[in-house]
């Protein structure tokens, strides 16, 4: 299953963690990188990268500083969760970075540092390897 919550063509690596993100307290909106340790993905960029992630958590600020990602060019080229919440979801918007929602047995397949495409009229939409 595929929801589209912003819409968008992309590919690129997958950067995934099994840990909710805080967008304001964890990532440093200049750079993309994590910068708390309690993060299994502490210490690496999210910067083009397609970020694979539960779901935000945190302050509703946390969608401007996705925006802000995007202004400082330090973005994911998109983001890929199990549920949409309106936090990520304003913030992929408002900063114009695709977003879909899967099921947790697609997301369950694909693994950090794979290669995965998406192109909503594809055939298949979404691919990895």
């Amino acid at each position: 299953m595929i929801k589209e919550i912003v819409s968008g063509t992309f590919g690129g690596r997958v950067l995934k963690t099994t840990s909710p993100i805080n967008f304001l307290g964890a990532v440093d909106k200049k750079t993309g990188v994590i910068r708390d340790k309690k993060y299994d993905i502490y210490g690496k960029s999210i910067k083009d990268t397609v970020l694979i992630f539960p779901h935000g958590i945190g302050s509703s600020v946390g969608a401007y500083t996705i925006y802000s990602l995007k202004s400082h060019q330090s973005s994911p080229i998109a983001m890929i969760c199990n549920k949409a919440d309106l936090t990520v979801a304003s913030g992929c918007a408002l900063a114009n970075i695709p977003m879909i929602v899967l099921d947790d047995d697609t997301i369950d397949d694909i693994e950090n540092g794979m290669k995965i495409t998406y192109s909503p009229g594809g055939n298949p939409p979404l691919f990895w390897n």
